[in-house]
């Protein structure tokens, strides 16, 4: 067989596999109507929920430094989202090493809980097991935002010398957010 008889042949098979390898594609391609029927029918199958904005969060972590500045307060404020993902963390000037974890893990716990972590504490009393649970921390300075009644964020502050105090300034933070 000689060179261009080969060239040919090649060419031919390649072809042939080509618009063979398309019409599987093409065959096995659904029509959209189908598609969009599947979307409608899947919907069922998914929630949508709220999410806090880097700038929501941002602005009430600073609300929350902010009240704490006034009352010369050194600390760290963390918000978190639904899922309890750190979205923004400030450290103030001169806040402590401890801070920057009990921030986010008083967000943590206001967040799953939709409630304000001094609320949290107090059943401990009753369920001392809940303090075991990862990622918790169990003492005054985390509060829940909500919109429309459901959580949606927590804002945590650490480093007051009291958890009256931190959630004060947690409190603050949501506040700046307002109930949507």
């Amino acid at each position: 067989m000689n060179t261009r008889t080969r060239v040919l042949t090649g060419t031919a098979l390649a072809v042939a596999l080509g618009a063979g390898t398309f019409g599987a594609v093409s065959a096995s391609a659904t029509p959209a109507p189908v598609q969009a029927a599947a979307k409608k029918d899947d919907d069922r199958n998914f929630t949508t929920s709220t999410h806090l904005t880097v700038d929501a969060a941002t602005r009430a972590a600073q609300a929350a430094l902010r009240a704490a500045e006034k009352e010369n307060q050194k600390v760290t404020v963390a918000v978190v989202d639904r899922n309890g993902n750190t979205i923004v963390t400030l450290r103030g000037d001169g806040a402590g090493p401890q801070s920057y974890e009990s921030a986010q893990r008083k967000a943590f716990t206001a967040v799953s809980w939709n409630a304000p972590t001094s609320v949290l504490a107090g059943r401990l009393a009753q369920t001392p097991n809940l303090k075991d649970i990862p990622g918790t921390l169990f003492l005054a300075g985390g509060s829940p935002v909500q919109a429309n009644g459901a959580p949606v964020a927590g804002i945590g502050v650490a480093g007051a010398p009291s958890g009256d105090l931190d959630e004060k300034f947690a409190k603050a933070g949501a506040d700046a957010l307002g109930d949507k």
